[in-house]
Order: structure tokens, then sequence, then C-alpha cells
């Protein structure tokens, strides 16, 4: 695993954050928060992964998402789940202008997840703040 996001003002806590979320399950293989607009703000990925494009493709995974939620009146998106045969990856919403990636096994609890991702959500967006 590869600590980046070194050029935001909060990348070190949001680094922290992460490790925690990673650490929390044996299942959580890597994980990343960066803006709904796709600029990196801290992750915790596997050296293989090049950090702003995987943050530019989640950007663009979210606004389709949104769009497609709210075109059939699904209101405001909170999360969006992509299930490979390699495992997952689940983006959550962590407030406004913050979205939490990870990418799990396989074999991982979902139930689990979710709760440790919403969790993990909520501490970023109240550590690292709007912007």
């Amino acid at each position: 695993m590869v600590d980046s996001g070194q050029f935001h003002p909060k990348a070190s806590a949001a680094r922290s954050i992460l490790r925690e979320l990673n650490a929390s399950s044996s299942e959580i293989e890597a994980s990343a928060t960066m803006t709904t607009d796709g600029y990196i703000i801290g992750a915790v990925l596997g050296t293989q992964t090049d950090e702003d494009r995987f943050a530019a493709m989640c950007a663009s995974l979210l606004a389709l998402a949104e769009r497609a939620a709210d075109e059939i009146g699904r209101g405001q998106m909170k999360q969006l789940l992509v299930e490979g045969t390699q495992g997952l990856m689940l983006l959550v919403r962590a407030g406004d202008d913050k979205v939490l990636a990870l990418a799990a096994k396989p074999t991982v609890n979902l139930g689990r997840v979710f709760i440790e991702a919403r969790r993990c959500a909520a501490k970023i967006d109240q550590v690292i703040g709007a912007g």
C-alpha cells in the first residue's frame, strides 16, 4: 500500500482516517477520499493504482450515478456499489463535496463494510470540512 495525497492541506488527516478504515477489516484492501470533482485529498492505495486517474474515474461514476438517481426520482445519491469478480468498490458521499472510495475482497461482509464506510465518510466530512 502507498499512502499519498500529499498536496492537499488535510492529506495527513485524511490518510490517518483511511488507514483506520483499512485496519477495521482484513477484507478492506484500499481506500481514498477525493472531492466530487475528482481532486484527490488522501489515499491508501495499491502501488499500481494511479490515484489521480482513480479519483477522476470515481468522480465520473459519481456524477453519472447521481444523474441516473435523479432521473428516476431516487433523491440524492448516497452510495454506489460496483461488484467485480475480484471484489467490490464502494463510493460513499462524505458531505456535499467529498467522496470516500474503498476496495474490498469478494468475501467481505457487505453490511459491515457499509457501516464502516458510512462511519468513515462522516469522520472525513467532520475532520476535512468543506472545500
